[in-house]
């Protein structure tokens, strides 16, 4: 499953990661934070949140706002 990271600047395209590339590097440091882009389906996030709590991990998942607008989120994910 390819998974899009967050955007450094509004106007560039999100960055593409796979599910077991976040793993390998989850297993390095056993606690990672990461940001991922609002063009994510929630269906997809929720697999990976599910996916890592299924490999024992702890899973915070959540929205975050840096905008007015609808459009200006990003989803936060922290694995333990």
């Amino acid at each position: 499953m390819d998974i899009l990271l967050a955007r450094k600047e509004l106007t560039d395209k999100p960055k593409k990661v796979t599910l077991s590339k976040l793993k390998e590097e989850v297993k390095k440091s056993e606690n990672e934070i990461y940001y991922f882009d609002r063009d994510n389906s929630h269906k997809n996030m929720m697999a990976l949140v599910d996916s890592f709590e299924g490999d024992g991990y702890n899973v915070h998942f959540r929205e975050v706002k840096y905008g007015l607008s609808d459009e200006e989120y990003m989803y936060e994910v922290h694995i333990m």
